[in-house]
C-alpha cells in the first residue's frame, strides 16, 4: 500500500497541479491583502481615527440607516438586524470584532472561501485523479498488477487525503506569512465571540463564549478541510464515474456555482437544505451569520455532509471494483 501511495504522490507531483494552485493562492490572498488594506485606510480617512469603537460605532449607524429603508428584501433585512445586533454586542463588551493582524485576515480569508474556493482548488485535483487514468489509456496496466482493486483505488483516495490538507496549509502559511507584511503577525490571542443562535425572534446570545483567536482559527480550520474532504470525495466519486475529468469537472462546478446561488435563495425552500451545496458554509455556525435556512444547524449540516461523503465514497469503490475496462 505504500508503494501504491508513493506512486500516486508522485504522478501528482509530476502534473504540477499542486505548485499551479499554491500560486493561485498566493495571488488571491495578495490581492484580498491590498483590499483589506485599502478599505481601512479609507475607513481611517472618512472617519479620520483608526478607533475601532468609532468604526464600529459607524457601521452601527449605517446598518441602521439601511434597515430604513423600504427597499430591501425581508431576507436582507433580517440579516442586517442580525448583524447589527452582533455589532452591537460586540461593543457592549468592548470586543474589537477585527483586531488588526494576519490571524484576523486568516480567519476572515478562510470563511470567505470556505464554500467556493476552497472546493474549487480540492475538485482540480479530485476530479482527475481515476478518469485521466483512461485517458492515458494507463489504467489496463494498472489494474494488470497483483493488486486488489480496492487497494488500487485507496491509495489514491488517500492520495487525494493528503492534497486535500496540503492546500488547507498552504492557504493557511501563505494567508499568515503575506498579510502579516501588512498588517503584522500578532493577535493569535485576541478575544473572539462565538456562540451566537439564530432563532425566530433574532439573536439569541445566551451561549455566546469567548476565547482566543488561535482556537478560533482551529476551529476554522478544521470545518473548511471536512468540507474540501466533502467536495473532493464527491469529485473523486465522478472521476471514477466518468471517464473525462473535463465532464467531471463541469458536472462538479455547475453543482458548486448552483450552490453559492442557492444559499442566498432557498430561505422558503426547506427541502433544499438536504443538497451538500447549501450546507458548504460550516464557518457561518461558528461565527454567528445566518443559515441559508431557518433552522438549520452546525450538527444538522454536519451531519448532511457526512452523508453525502460516505455514499460517494461508498459509490466510487463499488463501481471501481465492478466497472469493465476497456
Amino acid at each position: 500500500m505504500n508503494k501504491l501511495i508513493q506512486n500516486e504522490m508522485m504522478k501528482l507531483i509530476a502534473k504540477k497541479r499542486l505548485i499551479v494552485i499554491g500560486i493561485i493562492i498566493a495571488v488571491l490572498v495578495a490581492l484580498f491583502t491590498y483590499a483589506q488594506y485599502k478599505e481601512v485606510k479609507t475607513q481611517r480617512e472618512k472617519l479620520g481615527t483608526d478607533d475601532w469603537r468609532t468604526i464600529l460605532q459607524q457601521r452601527i449607524i449605517d446598518q441602521q440607516n439601511r434597515l430604513g429603508s423600504n427597499r430591501i428584501s425581508d431576507e436582507w433585512r433580517k440579516q442586517i438586524q442580525i448583524s447589527l445586533q452582533q455589532n452591537q454586542y460586540y461593543l457592549d463588551h468592548d470586543i474589537n470584532p477585527s483586531e488588526p493582524g494576519a490571524p484576523t485576515f486568516m480567519r476572515m480569508f478562510l470563511e470567505s472561501s470556505i464554500e467556493l474556493f476552497f472546493p474549487l482548488m480540492v475538485m482540480v485535483i479530485a476530479s482527475d485523479l481515476v478518469s485521466s487514468e483512461h485517458s492515458q489509456g494507463s489504467i489496463k496496466l494498472l489494474l494488470t498488477r497483483p493488486v486488489r482493486r480496492w487497494k488500487v483505488l485507496l491509495s489514491k483516495y488517500i492520495t487525494l487525503i493528503y492534497a486535500i490538507s496540503l492546500i488547507v496549509a498552504m492557504a493557511g502559511i501563505l494567508s499568515y506569512l503575506i498579510s502579516g507584511l501588512v498588517f503584522g503577525y500578532k493577535g493569535w490571542g485576541a478575544p473572539v465571540l462565538t456562540g451566537f443562535n439564530m432563532t425566530e425572534a433574532g439573536l439569541n446570545t445566551e451561549n455566546v463564549k469567548l476565547i482566543e483567536q488561535w482556537q478560533f482559527l482551529f476551529m476554522d480550520f478544521g470545518l473548511v478541510w471536512f468540507v474540501a474532504l466533502v467536495i473532493g470525495t464527491l469529485s473523486f466519486m465522478l472521476s471514477v464515474l466518468i471517464r473525462s475529468t473535463a465532464a467531471g469537472m463541469g458536472v462538479m462546478l455547475a453543482a458548486l456555482i448552483s450552490g453559492a446561488i442557492l444559499s442566498n435563495m432557498v430561505s422558503s425552500w426547506e427541502s433544499a437544505k438536504y443538497f451538500f451545496m447549501v450546507n458548504l458554509r460550516l464557518t457561518n455556525y461558528i461565527s454567528g451569520n445566518p443559515p441559508p435556512i431557518e433552522g438549520m444547524t452546525l450538527s444538522f449540516s454536519m451531519t448532511v455532509l457526512f452523508v453525502w461523503w460516505a455514499a460517494a465514497l461508498f459509490t466510487a469503490f463499488i463501481v471501481f471494483m465492478n466497472k469493465d475496462v476497456y
